[in-house]
């Protein structure tokens, strides 16, 4: 499949295939989640009906760093093996990345203010988690400076293997330093330590989330390949006219 989708009229028609059973997926996995989070499980017997939060909160936190690992990867393939659509993969995730670091920080703020009494505090989390935002947007004004796609591909490939680092650091900084934010209640040892009646439905929710970014991402991914793709015409032409 690598190699198969290489060649950039095989994507396309692939995507296009794909693309209507992946947007239906999406809905229906996306809504069944958030129905089941946000009017079927209980209120939290500490947080009450702040919980609800959680369902669009862990999702796109999760979301976040799980699409910058995947832009590093996509462009370490783009270095190595010279994949012609890495790069592009790489570009046409960031901005959905951005979105849900920024859907992270936003719904983090809606449950601090009860929970901590204050909006936003420097926490190791929240501050290495807006370092992330920041590097999502730097990522973008790099595509977005450099004119030439080969030269913007290379500087925003080393803006994303550098920055990369930062995703463990979001990961364990509730383990390496004091902080207000809880530990993480999923993927720790012993088992998730949340109760089945919420932790169905933000499995659901993260499914949804997850599905929702690869049908964005395949749609930006085919308009990329499809922008690339007159660029060469618009300069095949410039030169013929020359």
């Amino acid at each position: 499949m690598f190699n198969y989708l290489a060649n950039p009229n095989r994507f396309l028609r692939v995507q296009q295939r794909v693309q209507p059973f992946l947007l239906a997926a999406t809905v229906l996995v996306l809504g069944y989640g958030l129905y089941l989070g946000l009017f079927v499980a209980p209120p939290d017997y500490q947080q009450g009906e702040t919980v609800r939060i959680m369902f669009v909160h862990v999702p796109a936190s999760s979301l976040a760093l799980g699409i910058y690992v995947f832009m590093a990867v996509a462009h370490a393939v783009g270095f190595i093996f010279r994949h012609p659509l890495a790069d592009a993969a790489a570009r046409s995730a960031a901005p959905i990345g951005a979105v849900y670091a920024l859907i992270s920080l936003a719904t983090g703020a809606l449950w601090g203010k009860p929970e901590w009494g204050a909006w936003w505090v420097w926490d190791a989390r929240l501050t290495s988690m807006f370092v992330l935002f920041l590097l999502y947007l730097g990522y973008l004004a790099v595509w977005q400076a450099v004119e030439e796609p080969h030269r913007a591909a290379r500087i925003a490939g080393i803006v994303a293997l550098v920055g990369v680092i930062n995703v463990p650091i979001i990961k364990f900084s509730v383990e390496w330093w004091n902080t207000l934010h809880q530990p993480s209640s999923l993927l720790r040892k012993g088992g998730p330590a949340i109760d089945p009646s919420i932790l169905t439905p933000l499995l659901w929710c993260m499914a949804g989330f997850a599905l929702l970014f690869l049908t964005l991402m395949l749609y930006n991914l085919r308009a990329e390949v499809l922008s690339r793709r007159l660029r060469q015409m618009e300069l095949a032409q410039a030169g013929a006219a020359a």
